[in-house]
């Protein structure tokens, strides 16, 4: 099975063309590509490109437990850079439909840097989602491993738990995003940032992403954490988002209706042996 892949700041994807499956992807087989021992080993495979009726083209996102994901940013930008190596796209807008809903793509003219459209980001609780009464989940305080962290929750077509934090570090990241990814308060589970206002114009972050764990980076995160610091005041509409992979700047236009723009290095091109799939961790 051929497959490329690629990283955005440090967020790696297999992208593999539906051509070359013969069957489709099944849990334990994602499971295993994605094994970083027993596989080819990245935080997720974009498969695609697929039919779309509503878009020039369809990408499915897959989590490496298996589980297949709404939307990712850095997964649609490295999707985009990925349609633009083999000749499919030039440097015009193109759309894509995911899971999560339909987003407008931009390749740089070198290639090393995309612009996604996210669409709009919402607070509510209902379309998140988040239990209770209808509401904007905003400063609210959820107590986890015997501490109370306040938060407020976000979707940009994915779930999104944004706590407040004066320094994100991993540790904090892995000891309380596994717990509160998988929190009652989340009906479908939830990815998790720990964000730090800089300044007006520059939030940092550190995640945990349903699904993967601990990343170096996410868009969709950075989307909905830098809508927070917009909506609560924090920050302006143009935000640049510091995490340990690298940046990502988003900006704000028509309320929330959110641009990101941020890098994609190509890795490699590669063919998975029949021999790995002989095996199972």
């Amino acid at each position: 099975m051929k497959y490329t892949k690629y990283h955005a700041i440090g967020n790696d994807y297999i992208v593999i063309n539906p051509a070359e499956l013969h069957d489709d992807l099944g849990v334990d087989t994602i499971r295993l590509i994605c094994h970083r021992n027993y596989g080819v080993g990245s935080d997720g495979i974009l498969l695609g490109p697929l039919q779309s009726d509503s878009c020039e083209f369809g990408l499915k996102i897959f989590n490496p437990d298996g589980g297949e994901a709404e939307k990712s940013g850095n997964g649609l930008r490295i999707f985009a850079r990925s349609l633009w190596d083999q000749g499919l796209v030039g440097n015009r807008r193109f759309s894509v439909e995911t899971a999560g809903g339909a987003v407008s793509c931009e390749v740089s003219p070198d290639g090393k840097s995309v612009t996604v459209e996210m669409g709009e980001v919402s607070f509510d609780s209902k379309k998140i989602p988040v239990v209770g009464e209808p509401r904007e989940v905003l400063n609210e305080e959820v107590e986890i491993d015997g501490q109370v962290l306040r938060f407020c929750a976000a979707t940009v077509g994915n779930p999104h738990c944004v706590v407040l934090s004066d320094d994100p570090t991993e540790g904090e990241a892995r000891r309380f995003g596994p717990l509160l990814e998988v929190d009652p308060c989340f009906p479908n589970r939830t990815n998790v940032q720990f964000m730090k206002v800089v300044d007006r114009n520059t939030i940092q972050l550190e995640i945990w992403e349903r699904g993967a764990g601990y990343t170096l980076a996410s868009g969709s995160s950075s989307t909905a954490a830098a809508a927070v610091a917009y909506k609560l005041g924090l920050c302006d509409a143009d935000i640049t988002v510091h995490m340990p992979g690298g940046d990502i700047h988003i900006q704000f236009s028509n309320g929330f209706f959110a641009t990101m723009t941020g890098p994609v290095t190509k890795v490699c091109d590669g063919t998975m042996a029949e021999e790995m799939f002989e095996e199972r961790f």
